[in-house]
């Protein structure tokens, strides 16, 4: 199920998107959904249409000149040469939930641990 629509995403992005880039956006903002209910299926729906659109804009890229995630780039001249560094903390053209997401969603970003025996009647009273 999608939580926004491509005119949201549209209205968050500096570029104006293409016809076959709208269509993808509709499949990335089902796919969205997806994950998010897979996490988080409580939440608002306002946040849930909030993370879509974060989503789907880190997947499409929000410049065409810059590649999103990038950490450090280059440009040349009459040369035509062009570099960029991506940095590892994040994934370009891929669905995932950030930690901002999460937060958004109203999930923990905390670690915890169970013991087994804690669940034994007398053993840890």
């Amino acid at each position: 199920m999608a939580y926004a629509t491509v005119t949201d995403v549209q209205a968050r992005m500096t570029r104006t998107m293409d016809t076959a880039e709208q269509a993808v956006c509709t499949t990335l903002l089902g796919d969205a959904g997806v994950l998010i209910d897979a996490y988080k299926s409580a939440a608002s729906a306002d946040a849930k249409k909030v993370v879509s659109c974060r989503m789907v804009i880190r997947a499409l890229g929000i410049d065409n000149d810059i590649p999103m995630g990038a950490t450090q780039g280059s440009m040349s001249g009459l040369g035509y040469s062009q570099s960029w560094t991506i940095g590892t903390g994040g994934s370009v053209g891929e669905l995932y939930l950030s930690k901002t997401d999460k937060q958004l969603l109203g999930g923990s970003n905390s670690i915890g641990s169970h013991s087994p025996l804690e669940d034994l009647p007398g053993v840890l009273a």
